[in-house]
């Protein structure tokens, strides 16, 4: 069995972190290289003590564990949760502790539904300050003790990033919380004019969109971006570098917390450093183009990679109402410590410089993106993220927005089907032939399985169809939750 003793060590070692969150300098001394060792020790014996709490208190898990019929000896032998598993087959109140929602100063939060029937997520209150403080900290590592004027971007209402944001962030900054409308954005920016620095939060296609079609002189403007929600290319990144001073994206799940890992300059610096060297990127991803890259917390977050690599996480506090432990979000990625991170640099000479004026020795947490969110096509699997780097970097001036996913042709042979959606402002060209090269060439070029298996079928078997902005399958979208890019 799992230690006895972890939970008692885990409930002093959550003493601890709740001091250390108030604390700034013994915060960013847990970022120093010399401690993440024990960081990670300590996180995995808190995984232990949140799995021993679950397994006796939370209804849901105990009856879990008990179908699943397991011996656990350790850590590893815990069974994986998922939504399918876990979270639609037992109720809100049986994944709490104690069989019930905490009745004082618990919130709801709904997922974005953006897979599907949105599910529900409870957040008591002592999750509710922890995550908030921890975002806070994380904003002040980022940005400093410089004051700023924060635009919330994200859906409001029952969705939980930008409710979470809202609430943790109300007391480091001047705040308004907007939600996705570039209206509401634009007029917000005039009324207050350039005198201030801003902090805008939303999903990367939104800021996009604000930023291809806004005629605010946003260069007058000292203009930062957090972004969330899905992934963002390099591509995209210095698309929007030509509007704002900061571009940085943040990794999180309704399921989960909504700050579970943040890009940082060593990130940044490390993905632009594989996009220039292929082989880099191969020996550390074993992939051409390189993933989202993110740094995170392990005390707070242990993360683990499973044989077929996806991610599975544990929240290691105590005080959540709901437990998650070896959560499955069907994220494809893995980790990489910093000592290993350096001494894979260590080989390439050329790149032993990746050290940033401000370096995080926090590990590196990389993400390909949902498991299931590809398309196999001869052999090759093409992702949101290849796409989006191709429309980003090769066809932005044209190209708003994607769909794709695999066909029939009448011939029996599959395609490969691609559906454009022009910007606002721009007609549909007549000779879509130049989008068409646009995307396949793109593609050989972001996706080595891709540029191997087009020895195997003509430029015709990728098919596009092109749309004018917003007509077709681009019509009547919610701006609230996030892109649809599968067929």
């Amino acid at each position: 069995m799992i230690e006895k003793a972890a939970l008692p060590l885990t409930a002093l070692l959550d003493q601890l972190r709740r001091f250390i969150n108030w604390c700034p300098p013994l915060y960013a001394l847990m970022n120093t290289r010399p401690v993440q060792p024990l960081l990670a020790y300590l996180g995995r014996i808190k995984a232990r003590g949140v799995y021993e709490k679950a397994r006796r208190h939370a209804p849901a898990y105990r009856t879990f564990l008990a179908e699943q019929g397991v011996r656990v000896r350790v850590l590893e032998d815990v069974p994986a949760t998922d939504k399918a598993n876990y979270v639609k087959a037992y109720s809100v109140e049986e994944r709490c502790y104690g069989g019930r929602i905490p009745p004082f100063g618990s919130v709801i939060d709904e997922s974005s539904g953006s897979s599907g029937v949105p599910n529900n997520w409870v957040r008591g209150p002592e999750e509710r300050a922890r995550a908030g403080r921890d975002l806070q900290l994380n904003y002040g590592l980022m940005f400093g003790d410089a004051s700023y004027f924060l635009i919330n971007c994200f859906a409001l209402g029952p969705w939980a990033t930008g409710m979470n944001v809202s609430m943790s962030l109300s007391n480091v900054g001047i705040l308004k919380s907007i939600g996705p409308d570039p209206d509401k954005l634009e007029n917000t920016l005039r009324l207050f004019g350039p005198k201030y620095r801003y902090l805008i939060f939303g999903y990367p296609p939104f800021i996009k969109q604000f930023v291809d079609n806004t005629d605010v002189p946003l260069a007058s403007y000292d203009l930062h971006a957090i972004v969330g929600g899905e992934g963002i290319s390099e591509a995209l990144r210095m698309h929007l570098m030509e509007s704002f001073k900061t571009v940085l994206s943040s990794y999180g799940a309704s399921d989960l917390e909504i700050n579970l890992a943040t890009e940082t300059d060593l990130t940044i610096a490390l993905r632009k450093a594989c996009m220039q060297d292929r082989s880099l990127c191969l020996r550390l991803f074993r992939r051409d183009a390189p993933p989202m890259i993110f740094q995170y917390n392990p005390i707070d977050h242990y993360i683990e990679s499973t044989d077929e690599g996806e991610l599975l996480f544990t929240i290691t506090r105590l005080g959540t109402a709901a437990p998650k432990v070896r959560y499955n979000l069907h994220d494809s990625g893995g980790i990489i410590t910093y000592n290993q991170l350096q001494a894979v640099l260590s080989e390439f000479p050329g790149h032993a410089g990746v050290r940033p004026p401000r370096v995080s020795h926090f590990p590196i947490l990389y993400l390909f993106g949902r498991s299931d969110m590809t398309v196999p096509f001869y052999g090759a699997k093409v992702s949101p993220g290849d796409l989006e780097a191709v429309v980003n970097e090769r066809c932005a001036g044209t190209v708003n927005s994607f769909q794709f996913g695999r066909e029939d042709g009448p011939d029996g042979e599959a395609r490969l089907l691609v559906r454009l959606e022009c910007r606002q402002g721009v007609s549909v060209p007549a000779d879509t032939g130049e989008l068409h090269t646009c995307i396949f060439d793109g593609l050989r070029a972001v996706n080595q399985d891709f540029r191997e298996v087009t020895r195997m079928f003509p430029p015709d078997r990728v098919r596009i169809e092109v749309y004018a902005y917003e007509q077709g399958p681009f019509a009547g979208r919610d701006i609230r939750i996030k892109s649809k890019y599968m067929l």
